[in-house]
């Protein structure tokens, strides 16, 4: 597993990327105004926050609550929705389903 030396590394960078994830979120309501950038920008900032939630839950050292079970139940289905999001509004490559 991990060493006692790199846990708080690894927790100190999942509570990054959630903040991250929530900046991208923030800008796409406030900073940007072209609607699919805003789309995209909010897909992007989802998938950090559920990918760091998860990352989170499985590091945990105590029992899981039901909380912790319906967001490992429901983070893979916002991520793998805003990933084909992201998919479908990439431009020329992307764009073809």
């Amino acid at each position: 597993m991990t060493s006692a030396s790199s846990f708080p590394v690894i927790v100190a960078t999942t509570w990054a990327v959630t903040g991250l994830g929530f900046g991208l979120w923030l800008y796409s309501w406030f900073g940007e105004k072209h609607p699919i950038q805003k789309l995209r920008f909010q897909d992007c900032g989802m998938v950090l926050v559920f990918s760091a939630v998860l990352a989170r839950i499985a590091l945990m050292d105590r029992a899981m609550t039901p909380i912790d079970w319906f967001l490992v139940v429901i983070s893979p289905l916002f991520i793998m929705a805003a990933l084909v999001r992201l998919g479908r509004t990439s431009g020329k490559d992307g764009g073809r389903g």
